[in-house]
């Protein structure tokens, strides 16, 4: 048993879709989330300053004692280095090949749609990962950069209808060369994007089959902190949250991605000093 937490970061909110994941699938730990409000989009940077960026986030976390992290950002996992993941000092993981394996087990016709930043796309990360594990696979690739200002902005499923309108006609924009190439499974290549699911699901139709990057890592990190026997003995944990920018419109935003696991505070940290 370890009481240690679990660390998680993201650029912003998004991430808190696998906070809520972790929360649902791991009650029993307590979990430091850093979001990067002050520094968010990471989609649309350099490579160089991405790595940057994650490189400090994953520092932060260490300072916590974390036991392990997750980074629930397409953007950085896509563009974190494997070999340096494998010399941090706790067990790294992030939502990319989590992803990719769940929609390899889960197409039919080896036809894999993918999503996310610009950065994650032009990256290709989810292209190879995929490649590897289906062989013969076609893949169509997206950006979808506007989705993540439109979450972040209350226009999710469940908004009142004269925003979901205007969601629904970007989905429109966005998705209908990805719909075109019959897919049957579609990777939603970014945390944020979750929060749309029943707008995409509906435009795609009910034979494509949407998965969650979020859910998909926090399975497996589940499966990760038993097969270690890092998994914590106390009864309920807790989550404690930081970002890098004021926290008061975090904490209100924050509510809409954690859904029935909200509630808590936030704490605003200086991230350039790590």
């Amino acid at each position: 048993m370890d009481n240690r937490p679990i660390g998680v970061f993201d650029s912003g909110l998004g991430g808190l879709t696998g906070v809520r994941e972790l929360r649902k699938r791991l009650p029993s730990e307590n979990i430091v989330y850093f979001g990067d409000t002050g520094r968010v989009p990471y989609g649309s940077r350099s490579h160089e300053t991405i790595l940057q960026y994650a490189r400090q986030d994953i520092a932060f976390l260490l300072s916590r004692n974390v036991k392990c992290i997750m980074a629930a950002c397409g953007t950085v996992s896509s563009t974190y280095p494997p070999e340096e993941a494998a010399k941090l000092p706790v067990p790294y993981m992030g939502v990319v090949s989590s992803a990719a394996r769940r929609a390899a087990r889960a197409t039919r016709s080896r036809k894999i749609g993918v999503i996310g930043t610009s950065a994650t796309i032009r990256s290709h990360s989810y292209e190879l990962t995929l490649r590897r594990l289906v062989p013969g696979a076609e893949i169509t690739a997206k950006a979808c950069p506007l989705f993540v200002s439109l979450v972040e902005n209350g226009y999710v499923d469940g908004a009142p209808p004269q925003m979901q309108q205007v969601t629904r006609l970007v989905i429109g924009q966005y998705l209908e060369e990805v719909r075109a190439a019959g897919i049957d499974t579609l990777i939603l290549g970014c945390t944020h994007y979750p929060l749309l699911a029943g707008m995409i699901g509906e435009y795609m139709g009910p034979a494509v089959t949407l998965i969650d990057p979020g859910r998909a890592a926090a399975d497996d990190l589940d499966q990760l902190l038993a097969g270690k026997g890092l998994r914590a003995s106390r009864e309920r944990g807790r989550t404690r949250f930081y970002v890098s920018d004021v926290p008061d419109s975090f904490i209100h935003t924050a509510d809409l991605f954690l859904g029935e696991y909200r509630g808590g505070t936030a704490e605003q940290i200086c991230i350039d000093q790590y």
